[in-house]
């Protein structure tokens, strides 16, 4: 298991990074290696993010020195999406069937978390995100059904696409993680514009279901001084809390979009009206 640590960045430094510097500091480049966890340890709000593909073998989730603690999800919850072939995760024994577009939510306590691929030819992909967590909650196993659901946009704005809801208290219970996948619709290309910030949680972005040549320029920074991260297929970015976060495509996508922080209110949004945008 692979551990990667990102400390926290004030806004007026971010707005003196170069290219290098803001990929450096906020883009997750490789998520997915054949029987490899690569994880993300970020400082804003100790989020962590990162992809397992188990091809081979099970993997299992392990705390290393970064957490301090004995096992992974002592003081952790877990939400995890699948976006490749079928798969299974193993809970202190108990197998649970995770399929392709399938997710999961597992609560604090859990001793022994192990990834597994139903089919080495066909690898399952688990996205992963993990915040600090106070309170056992049930795990609970999200598919496309039992998610909620939202649509939003229109054609004229290039931004028709439907919002499931995986880890969000209209589904199942957390502490602080919420969690959720947009799929836009052929012919869109924009996600969260008109854009907003919401200074009571941070959120990461990944997005995949993209052609080799097919790139999103994600926007990042304040609003009044924006920055952009040119990403590729299965590429995360961390947007801190005085971020915004919104996306363009060069064709459509999917992303998976995941928050803690100080609330889960879904619409605890300090909307950016587009003139104050530059």
């Amino acid at each position: 298991m692979k551990m990667d640590v990102r400390y926290a960045n004030h806004p007026e430094d971010a707005r003196k990074y170069t290219t290098e510097d803001i990929r450096r500091h906020f883009l997750i480049e490789k998520l997915f290696e054949d029987d490899q966890i690569n994880l993300t340890y970020s400082h804003v709000d100790r989020i962590i993010a990162g992809g397992i593909k188990p091809v081979k073998e099970g993997l299992k989730l392990e705390a290393g020195k970064e957490m301090g603690v004995d096992y992974f999800m002592e003081r952790r919850e877990v939400g995890v999406i699948n976006i490749g072939g079928d798969g299974v995760v193993v809970l202190d024994g108990k197998e649970y069937e995770i399929k392709s577009r399938e997710g999961a939510y597992i609560g604090m306590g859990v001793k022994e978390v192990i990834f597994k691929s139903s089919s080495a030819s066909n690898p399952a992909k688990f996205y992963l995100n993990s915040a600090p967590a106070h309170k056992a909650y049930p795990t609970t196993i999200i598919n496309l059904e039992k998610a909620g659901k939202v649509k939003l946009g229109d054609p004229a704005n290039l931004n028709v696409r439907t919002i499931y809801q995986f880890v969000h208290p209209a589904v199942c219970e957390s502490c602080q993680l919420v969690m959720g996948m947009t799929i836009l619709e052929p012919g869109s290309v924009w996600n969260t514009m008109p854009c907003h910030t919401h200074e009571r949680r941070m959120e990461v972005y990944m997005y995949f279901d993209m052609a080799e040549e097919t790139r999103v320029f994600h926007y990042m920074g304040q609003p009044d001084e924006t920055r952009h991260v040119v990403m590729a297929n299965e590429q995360a970015v961390i947007s801190p809390s005085w971020s915004i976060h919104s996306g363009v495509g060069t064709s459509n996508y999917t992303f998976i979009w995941g928050m803690c922080g100080e609330n889960k209110t879904f619409d605890d949004m300090d909307f950016v009206d587009m003139k104050d945008l530059k």
